[in-house]
């Protein structure tokens, strides 16, 4: 299967970008309301419709639902590139249609969504309330999970820029976990189900982004909607959308996103997760925070006649502007970044650093300097 090709022939085109709100999805949902998918499930804090869209008829349920955390978009548009492949008429289509019935969440938190924010309008993050479901979305999930009874869940995420495979210079363009199910993280039938099928996803994968696949972290917590679902025994794989070189907009990641849902649902129904591969899932490097979206060394600094030479570092902010997402960088580290790597890199060569405030860099100031009163710096890039 070429992937690649697949992905090409079914991408959403009127999805775009990183601000995904209900507005750009419910026309959307309705186009494809081909049968009575779709069905409205509950409401959020703010009163916006919780949507689900139900397609298939095979016996394998898996359920599926994204913007938990309402700036987190990307698993978003590849789900709905998904769901495009189950309405193209292809044999493929139709053997998915025919072994599973999907359960899509596509937006959990309208709210957030609009708002681009983390957490929902009462400012309280849906992936830590799962066992108080305090929150009308909260409660949705819950019973939506009570009433399917699926046999796989699928918790879509992003991840920010932040984040390497390990120590190996490369972004986690994609991470996966098997979530734990106990304080000890020991090993059961239904969490060794979702570890094989993170293991078979990477194998995948590979093949396209060698070296930017990592694993997330499994400590345990309750709290966490991935691990009470694998704690009520089921199947629960956490996937994080991440940074891929140039892509902040993550169109490159959600063909990433996209590779990694057909081929999860190719090895369930081809029954490839009966073979233990914990130590091929092991053999994942875990994600580690050692990447800033900018790195600046060899930099000359003028502190009151004293000079030195240094390094500094600068990070994006997406911040929300009339409903446009804007990247814009700030001072985020200044001194020793040994352990840390640069999505984008630029040696000073020893060069006078100024800028129109201080003449020094300062944490959480703009990302807007000279080198040498001559390379201009603008939002973190070089300009000039």
């Amino acid at each position: 299967m070429n992937l690649e090709q697949l992905f090409d022939e079914n991408k959403e085109q009127s999805l775009y970008g990183r601000y995904i709100t209900l507005d750009s999805i419910e026309s959307l949902l309705n186009k494809l309301n081909t049968n009575n998918q779709l069905e409205i499930i509950g409401k959020s804090v703010l009163d916006k419709p919780i949507y689900k869209y139900q397609i298939g008829a095979g016996k394998i349920k898996i359920l599926l639902w994204s913007q938990m955390h309402g700036n987190e978009s990307t698993t978003t548009k590849g789900l709905f590139d998904f769901i495009n492949v189950l309405h193209n008429g292809s044999e493929l289509a139709k053997e998915l249609l025919e072994a599973f019935t999907f359960c899509c969440i596509p937006m959990l938190n309208p709210d957030g969504a609009k708002l681009y924010t983390r957490a929902n309008a009462n400012k309280v993050d849906l992936n830590r309330d799962s066992q108080d479901l305090s929150q009308p979305e909260s409660r949705v999930l819950r019973a939506t999970f009570e009433n399917f009874k699926p046999d796989f869940c699928f918790n879509l995420h992003d991840q920010r820029t932040i984040f390497g495979v390990a120590d190996s210079g490369k972004p986690a363009t994609v991470s996966f976990l098997a979530p734990a199910y106990n304080e000890a993280r020991e090993i059961n039938d239904s969490r060794l189900k979702a570890i094989n099928l993170i293991a078979g996803i990477n194998e995948v994968l590979q093949r396209y982004i060698p070296g930017q696949i990592g694993r997330f972290d499994d400590s345990f917590n309750i709290n966490c909607i991935g691990d009470t679902f694998q704690y009520l025994g089921v199947p629960t794989v956490l996937f994080e959308a991440g940074h891929f070189p140039n892509d902040y907009d993550r169109e490159e990641t959600r063909k990433y996103i996209f590779m990694a849902l057909i081929s999860s649902f190719k090895i369930i129904n081809e029954n490839d997760i009966v073979i233990s591969k914990f130590d091929n899932y092991l053999s994942i490097p875990q994600n580690k925070v050692v990447f800033y979206d900018f790195i600046y060394k060899n930099i000359k600094i003028n502190y009151d006649g004293i000079e030195i030479i240094t390094n500094f570092a600068s990070q994006y902010k997406e911040e929300l502007i009339e409903n446009q997402v804007y990247f814009n960088a700030y001072i985020a580290k200044i001194g020793e970044l040994d352990d840390y790597f640069g999505h984008l890199e630029y040696d000073g060569n020893n060069a006078l650093y100024s800028d129109n405030h201080k003449n020094v860099p300062e944490l959480d100031q703009k990302a807007d300097f000279y080198l040498k009163n001559i390379t201009k710096f603008v939002n973190g890039l070089m300009i000039s």
